[in-house]
């Protein structure tokens, strides 16, 4: 069976790099069955990367504790529910789950615009891979889930495992996770569509309804998955209130207060041609955000009750994080031209202003919230010495921009 798993992994790498050249090439030469032959192998993807997270799955709930992930994350008296949950208990098995749920939106996506926006949908195709295959590089050779325990050249097995952290067996912490991810993973889409827009410079404004409403989706995740996150700390770590401002909530809540602007400010691109710079940039920078907390949490740059031990998955992520910061600001200022506003903000009193005005206080709160979170790391580089900054300083700062807001 873990054989299964590898291999399906494997080859739904292939099927990623495939799949973003075909959709490049295609959409570049206007090639339709090569653009077509790009979205069956999206389809394909998603069915071994199920497959794949099924063996995952089955030996979870089966204790087969021959494969490491298996013996450091479940024992045989964990009731089901939290050896299910063990999936994204650990590094290789979340980053799974990361993986598969990207090929699911991204098959919905091909599958509900496969006759709709074909002039950018093979770009649409081609970012929704680029972060796949980055991920499935992890899957593949980095962290694989499927790795056996041996002996020298003998597959071995214990007769037990570690079991998940107890502090994780906990109701909401089955649901947690799985919310937050559907959010992080999602707003890859509206961030594919924003930047297929942009490549093709398409005329109509259609794709903008298709981008908000799968900020919608995805911010109700988010939404939900922070509030779960919420109530786990506070019925199980007993901070004494429902956010402590640990630096994996932190993670969580810095892409949805700039997906909050956007879904704010994209109203006034819809209905008078305004902030459409503003509106790229605050979509490009929610999945950057979304990666960048991904990172935070599994690196081990931040301590936290709830973050993954330090890995060398860290140098990855900042690659990939500069590759893609890199690229979009390419992008935009390249397409100045094309997101230029069709109207002016007329008066400083108005609705548009307030929306803008909206905006500035969100994203000042996005950067308080994200320079309080890797001050520790700032300061130990340039000082050497690591200063924490508390509760009480996110407090001073955020309680005000809140009260503007």
């Amino acid at each position: 069976m873990e054989n299964l798993g590898a291999v399906s992994v494997l080859i739904a790498f292939c099927l990623g790099v495939y799949a973003l050249a075909a959709s490049i090439l295609g959409g570049w030469k206007r090639k339709p069955y090569l653009v077509a032959s790009a979205e069956r192998a999206v389809y394909a993807l998603w069915l071994l990367l199920t497959v794949a997270s099924s063996v995952v799955v089955h030996a979870l709930l089966t204790g087969d504790f021959r494969m490491v992930y298996v013996a450091s994350h479940s024992n045989r008296d964990m009731p089901a529910l939290y050896k299910f949950a063990a999936w994204w208990g650990g590094q290789e098995g979340s980053l799974l789950l990361w993986s598969w749920l990207l090929a699911s939106y991204a098959a919905l996506v091909v599958l509900t615009n496969r006759r709709r926006h074909r002039a950018m949908m093979p770009f649409v195709t081609a970012v929704l891979m680029a972060p796949q295959v980055f991920f499935l590089i992890l899957n593949a050779f980095v962290a694989s889930p499927f790795r056996m325990l041996a002996v020298g050249r003998e597959i071995t097995s214990v007769p037990d495992g570690n079991g998940l952290n107890p502090l994780l067996q906990y109701w909401a912490m089955a649901l947690h996770p799985p919310a937050l991810y559907l959010g992080y993973v999602g707003f890859a889409v509206p961030f594919a569509f924003a930047m297929g827009a942009l490549i093709t410079r398409e005329k109509s404004d259609s794709w903008l309804q298709t981008t908000r409403r799968w900020t919608l989706i995805t911010w109700l995740f988010q939404s939900c998955g922070i509030l779960l996150g919420a109530g786990w700390a506070y019925a199980v770590l007993g901070w004494g209130g429902y956010w402590g401002w640990d630096p994996v909530e932190n993670a969580s809540l810095l892409p949805w207060i700039t997906a909050t602007a956007f879904l704010h400010s994209v109203m006034m691109q819809e209905k008078k041609g305004m902030m459409k710079v503003w509106n790229v940039s605050l979509i490009s920078i929610t999945f950057w955000l979304c990666i960048f907390g991904t990172f935070l949490t599994r690196s081990g740059v931040v301590s936290s009750v709830h973050a993954f031990a330090q890995s060398p998955i860290g140098k990855w992520f900042v690659g990939f994080l500069a590759v893609l910061a890199a690229a979009v600001i390419y992008v935009i200022l390249n397409r100045l031209d094309y997101l230029r506003s069709e109207a002016r903000l007329e008066s400083v009193v108005s609705r548009e202003s307030s929306f803008l005005f909206n905006n500035l206080l969100l994203l000042a709160s996005c950067f308080a919230v994200l320079w309080g979170t890797l001050f520790p790391v700032i300061s130990e580089a340039v000082s050497g010495e690591k200063i924490s900054l508390d509760a009480a300083w996110f407090n001073r700062l955020m309680i005000p921009i809140g009260l503007f807001l």
